[in-house]
């Protein structure tokens, strides 16, 4: 037995449905309509009037039918062209083929949050999951209460493989020199300051010279022990002791409590909620470069219904957040 299933043909050899080799440069999906039409009104005219197409165009179209389905299809009888048995028995699959390429290719079904049961895949650089994860999770289950959400720790350098072997949504973070594929969006911008412990430094009139004596410690994403900071202070003739580095930042402001030592940190993590460890935080008494935060995504969701109501909730929840203020 031999049938047309979803665009495979299959036919059946010991009981299992096997593909069978199909010449696809022959088959044209137009034909289907034209057989829906032919079957429906039973006459070349009539077809051709109703497909908006010419009644030799109607009749060349036929002829290749007739030749890819190996049958005549429809003989003609009086003023009316029947259908073969072979028509009759491949008609209704046809209708349904037609039915669902309209529902499932043309047909663009409207998002619903509240009706999604998916997954929303996110990444996010250290920074950006100290600070979003939890508002993001609310505001994401608040409008989609069905939903699963996966936070994947990304980075500047391994953002766009990520991207593809997750199939993430988006990133967040700070990611200059974006990848030519994908899209981003700016939400703000973060500054530094210096955080420690006032009860072992004394942090007022803090001077270049002071700051340069201090121990230090680094966020440090790579483990690497110096960054632009200490170009600035070699401009000024003076150098910086590191003693510490992590990628960790609560690692950091845990070492610095009861230490002599004060850290560069982003002004958002070092006044994040939830710390009662009596640090403070103070301007540096150098220039230290700001950087932005973006919203990222590959440009092949960029019209992704799902995407768009994404990015949406990610903005809103970020640009509305109090730590913004």
């Amino acid at each position: 037995m031999i049938q047309i299933n979803s665009f495979n043909f299959l036919y059946e050899q010991d009981g299992m449905k096997v593909l069978g080799d199909l010449n696809w440069k022959n088959m044209d999906l137009n034909l289907l309509v034209v057989f829906s039409q032919l079957y429906r009104y039973r006459s070349v005219s009539v077809a051709a009037e109703m497909g908006f197409v010419s009644q030799s165009a109607m009749s060349h179209s036929l002829g290749r039918l007739r030749i890819m389905l190996d049958d005549p299809l429809f003989e003609r009888k009086g003023h009316k062209m029947e259908p073969t048995e072979y028509a009759h028995k491949i008609a209704p699959f046809i209708d349904g083929l037609l039915e669902s390429i309209a529902r499932e290719l043309l047909t663009r079904r409207e998002f619903c949050p509240s009706q999604f049961a998916g997954v929303c895949r996110i990444g996010l650089t250290d920074y950006a999951e100290f600070i979003f994860a939890a508002q993001l999770y609310d505001a994401i289950r608040s409008e989609a209460p069905g939903a699963q959400v996966s936070f994947v720790n990304v980075n500047r350098q391994n953002y766009i493989s990520l991207t593809e072997q997750e199939k993430l949504d988006v990133v967040i973070g700070s990611i200059p020199q974006l990848d030519s594929k994908f899209c981003e969006q700016y939400l703000y911008t973060e500054r530094h300051v210096c955080l420690c412990d006032p009860q072992l430094i004394d942090v007022q009139g803090m001077t270049l010279e002071k700051f340069a004596a201090l121990e230090q410690a680094l966020v440090s994403t790579d483990g690497s022990l110096t960054t632009q900071t200490d170009k600035t202070l070699a401009s000024y003739g003076l150098s910086r002791r590191v003693s510490l580095a992590s990628r960790n930042f609560l690692t950091i402001r845990h070492l610095l409590v009861g230490r002599e030592l004060i850290a560069i940190v982003p002004e958002r993590m070092a006044k994040a909620n939830g710390f009662d460890d009596g640090l403070v935080t103070f301007q540096p008494p150098l220039t230290v470069a700001d950087f932005d935060i973006s919203l990222v995504w590959h440009s092949s969701v960029t019209q992704s219904d799902k995407g768009l109501w994404l990015r949406e909730v990610v903005k809103r929840t970020i640009i509305q957040a109090k730590w913004l203020e």
